[in-house]
C-alpha cells in the first residue's frame, strides 16, 4: 500500500516568530518533476530567505532528497524529509519557503519550524492510498440479478458497466488480497450459478 496526497497541489502558511514559513506539497513522479517545481517555486519566492525541499519517489520511497538550501546543515530538508518517510509519503515533493522575520530560531526551533510545517500541511489535506485490484467478469441469469446486486452491496462492491443481452454481463473490482475469498463466497451463495473469470489488474486510489 502506498500513501500520497489526493489534489495535486497543496499549500499552507503559518508565520513562527515573526518569520513567514510556505509549505507547498505537490505530487510528483519523477526526479526531474520535483526539481521543476523546486526551481519554479524558486522562481516564484525569489526574494525569501530559503526555498527547503524534500521529496520521496517510488512505492516503497526509493528516492530521497532533501535540500537545506542555505539553512544550517541537517536543520530544514531532512527534518522535512522524514515527516515525509515516517508518514508513509510517496510521490511528493515539499517546498518550505521562509521569509526571515529578524528573529533567529535556533537549531532546534528550525527543525520544528520546518518539519512542522510539513506536518501541518499534511494534516490539513486528504491522503489517499493506492490498491491493486483484480477485475473479475461476470455472467449470470436475469432471475439473480437483484439477490446478486444486494449480496455485492452487503460486501461493499459494486456491479459495473452490466450489459442484458441474453444474460446479465459485467464486472466486480475486488481487492488482491480479497479475490480468492470473495470468488468462493460468490460461489456458496449462487451455488455456482454466477460465472466468474479473473481479467486484468488495476490500481486504484482510496480515501484514507
Amino acid at each position: 500500500m502506498t500513501i500520497t496526497i489526493k489534489d495535486d497541489y497543496v499549500i499552507f502558511e503559518e508565520e513562527i516568530k515573526k518569520s513567514r514559513f510556505i509549505c507547498q506539497l505537490k505530487r510528483v513522479y519523477t526526479e526531474d518533476e520535483a526539481r521543476e517545481f523546486i526551481q519554479s517555486v524558486k522562481k516564484e519566492h525569489y526574494k525569501a530567505t530559503h526555498n527547503v525541499s524534500a521529496f520521496t519517489l517510488g512505492d516503497k520511497q526509493e528516492i530521497q532528497r532533501s535540500s537545506d538550501d542555505g539553512e544550517p546543515t541537517g536543520t530544514a530538508g531532512i527534518p522535512m524529509l522524514e515527516i515525509l518517510k515516517k508518514r508513509g509519503i510517496v510521490n511528493v515533493v515539499a517546498v518550505v519557503t521562509r521569509y526571515f522575520g529578524g528573529t533567529k530560531l535556533g537549531a532546534g526551533g528550525l527543525i520544528r519550524a520546518y518539519g512542522g510545517a510539513v506536518a501541518h500541511a499534511l494534516d490539513g489535506v486528504d491522503l489517499v492510498k493506492k490498491i491493486e485490484q483484480q477485475e473479475v467478469a461476470i455472467v449470470l441469469d436475469y432471475a439473480l440479478y437483484d439477490s446478486f446486486n444486494r449480496f455485492l452491496g452487503e460486501r461493499g462492491l459494486e456491479f459495473a458497466s452490466p450489459e442484458f443481452t441474453t444474460e446479465v454481463k459485467g464486472s466486480i473490482f475486488v481487492d488482491l488480497d480479497a479475490v480468492d475469498q470473495e470468488l468462493l463466497e460468490i460461489e456458496n451463495a449462487f451455488s455456482g450459478r454466477v460465472n466468474t473469470q479473473k481479467l486484468d489488474k488495476r490500481f486504484v486510489e482510496v480515501t484514507l
